[in-house]
């Protein structure tokens, strides 16, 4: 009757402590005092653990891909948020407009480049088997979304979006780049590690409002690039404040100063504030970024102050 005692490991705990000896198989081994033979396992394996997760790293990191530049780009900048809905697209579109710049869209569910540049069609194929980015406003861009139809949803498993975002890092002829932009998906998994693991990142900048439930994941994003060895340039607080278009009444609809809070226990800079403003959504959604369409309003220059801050703490990282 023994031998369907114990299934599981509380079956066995239990077995051990109600009787003063521990069957197994055809053996009856009496427990030491206060401990059952399990229990020695356990502290006889604690020994080895850390030997064993050095070997189980060093065996991973052989699976790993080496990472490589992009041809043609000098650095690579990531644009993230750990939330969706937090403007971080708009973002990545309007910082897009200084130097030479690329932008590259790597949310591979939920493309939004196409819209905001006002791009549409399938890249065509260079001499070397290369795509051609699609050019708007003098930026080569490249996403998901030139390559299916507009309304039809991309049911990818993990090994299919990794494949993906393969090909649209290193089948893309990029050109000549100071900068090349990513517009990241939201969130932490697959797809930034895979754009993390193949290129080295230059620094991310993260973007969030200043609500507690957006900065909760802001948060998580810029500690997963800390442990990735990825610089986080720093947060960009956007839909800061709303003024009021007839008296000018400035409302901090989604809180003050929680990007600005956040920095400071991070221990990174904010990079600029981005109102909420009619403006932005306007231009952004008929394909005239704001930096474009309206280069002397507010909300344009607080997008180039932005992008100035950028590349100065790009350059003061290469110091």
């Amino acid at each position: 009757m023994f031998y369907h005692s114990y299934k599981t490991l509380s079956h066995v705990y239990k077995f051990a402590f109600a009787n003063s000896a521990l069957w197994s198989g055809s053996r009856i081994f009496p427990p030491p005092p206060m401990m059952c033979k399990h229990e020695v396992r356990f502290k006889i394996s604690g020994v080895h653990e850390r030997s064993s997760q050095e070997k189980q790293k060093a065996h991973m990191a052989r699976g790993l891909p080496k990472q490589k530049p992009i041809t043609g780009v000098k650095e690579v900048i990531v644009v993230a948020s750990g939330k969706g809905g937090v403007g971080k697209s708009t973002t990545a579109g309007n910082l897009s407009f200084c130097k030479s710049v690329g932008l590259l869209d790597a949310d591979v569910y939920g493309p939004s480049v196409p819209k905001l540049m006002n791009l549409k069609g399938n890249p065509e194929l260079t001499e070397n088997n290369l795509m051609r980015p699609l050019m708007n406003f003098g930026i080569p861009c490249m996403s998901m979304g030139f390559l299916i139809e507009d309304t039809v949803p991309i049911v990818w498993r993990g090994l299919m979006v990794m494949s993906a975002i393969e090909k649209l890092l290193r089948q893309v002829d990029w050109g000549f780049l100071d900068y090349l932009v990513i517009d990241m998906p939201p969130g932490t998994g697959d797809i930034q590690l895979s754009i993390i693991q193949n290129v080295p990142i230059a620094g991310a900048v993260i973007v969030s409002t200043p609500q507690d439930i957006a900065l909760v994941d802001a948060r998580r994003g810029a500690e997963m690039f800390r442990k990735v060895k990825v610089p986080v340039l720093g947060l960009v607080q956007n839909m800061s404040v709303f003024q009021c278009p007839q008296c000018h009444h400035q409302t901090h609809i989604f809180g003050s100063d929680g990007a600005k809070e956040l920095a400071h226990t991070l221990g990174v800079e904010v990079l600029g504030d981005i109102p909420l403003h009619l403006n932005i959504r306007e231009t952004s959604d008929t394909g005239q970024p704001v930096v474009v369409s309206s280069p002397n309003s507010p909300e344009a220059k607080a997008y180039r102050r932005v992008a100035s801050a950028v590349v100065r703490r790009l350059a003061d990282k290469a110091l």
